[in-house]
């Protein structure tokens, strides 16, 4: 029988605040099985940005990494937001340590090739570059790895990442040896018929419904990206996906009542 593991996902609208993000990683810590962090970044990136003078650009809401950007995400995702979530996990006696993918050749990447849209220094990742050999020997130490969405291509480059996308192929990755569960934990209470309704939750998500649910455009564009990835995993052999609300972490993890379950069928 494989052992339960736990890949987490967190955004920016929690790591932007940190209040909610304490709470949340109170929580987090307090969760016994195996466990691994993946988060996104927030509003600091853009913010530090403004302040330098460089414009941001964004094509159906995805950032175009030019030089100037990638090292503002570098410093903001893998340095400033990774360090203070490891930080704050140690203070609750957490035994964190903060990754970014070229550390340890952990996550390898590709540069995105578009037939239309340079996105600059962004990078696209499959389950096979993940070194999931040493991801295991770290959890066997007890202890909790977290990721940036900083990756490398092995040519001495750098690249910004989806994180949903990261902890997709992670849980992929990691299902030959673990028994993965995967939580997408954002602001809404999981996948929602009408975005600003939060009792209009849709309980379960499986392919055909997801394509009607879009094909009629009951989806806010924003939530597509976090279901193709969380689809993805449960098609290549993760045991259970769910999208649910960052407050009801703790609530999922011993209920089960939270979010809406990702399905085959």
């Amino acid at each position: 029988m494989k052992q339960k593991i736990y890949i987490i996902k967190i955004g920016g609208a929690l790591i932007d605040d940190e209040k909610l993000l304490n709470e949340f990683l109170v929580q987090f810590s307090e969760i016994k099985e195996k466990k691994i962090l993946i988060h996104g970044g927030g509003k600091l990136a853009t913010t530090l940005a403004d302040k330098l003078g460089i414009t941001q650009q964004l094509i159906n809401g995805r950032r175009i990494t030019d030089k100037d950007t990638l090292d503002i995400v570098t410093m903001v995702y893998a340095g400033r937001i990774n360090k203070n979530i490891v930080a704050k996990l140690q203070q609750k006696n957490c035994n964190a340590i903060g990754f970014s993918g070229a550390d340890a050749n952990i996550i390898q990447a590709e540069k995105r090739i578009h037939p239309e849209i340079d996105f600059g220094f962004v990078g696209d990742i499959n389950p096979q570059s993940i070194n999931k050999k040493l991801v295991s020997e770290l959890v066997s130490l007890n202890l909790i790895p977290v990721f940036s969405a900083i990756t490398h291509d092995k040519k001495g480059n750098l690249l910004n990442t989806n994180a949903d996308t990261i902890a997709s192929v992670m849980a992929q990755a990691l299902s030959e040896m673990y028994d993965v569960e995967l939580l997408y934990c954002f602001d809404k209470e999981g996948v929602l018929e009408d975005v600003d309704d939060p009792d209009s939750i849709i309980k379960n998500v499986s392919e055909k419904s997801f394509s009607i649910l879009k094909e009629t455009g009951k989806l806010h564009k924003g939530i597509l990206p976090k279901l193709e990835n969380a689809l993805a995993a449960i098609k290549n052999n993760v045991n259970k996906v769910f999208l649910i609300k960052e407050t009801e972490l703790k609530n999922h993890i011993e209920n089960h009542h939270a979010g809406t379950e990702i399905c085959l069928s």
